[in-house]
C-alpha cells in the first residue's frame, strides 16, 4: 500500500473519531469532520487505485 494511501487512511479514521465526538458533545462542527473523512477516503482509494494501475502496467510492458 503507498504511504500517501495508508496516511489518507489514518486521517480518515482520525476525522470519523472527530465527527463522533463532536456529535456526541451535541456540536455541528462534526459535519465538517465528516466531510473531511469523505474527502480523505477518496484520497486513499485513488492512491491506491494509482498504484495498482501502475502496477498492472509494468506488467505489461515486461
Amino acid at each position: 500500500m503507498p504511504r500517501l494511501a495508508l496516511y489518507a487512511l489514518i486521517v480518515c479514521a482520525l476525522a470519523v473519531a472527530a465527527a463522533v465526538l463532536s456529535f456526541v458533545q451535541g456540536n455541528l462542527i462534526g459535519i465538517v469532520w465528516v466531510l473531511l473523512a469523505g474527502l480523505s477516503s477518496n484520497m486513499a482509494w485513488f492512491y491506491i487505485k494509482r498504484s495498482r494501475m501502475a502496477g498492472a502496467g509494468a506488467e505489461q510492458q515486461a
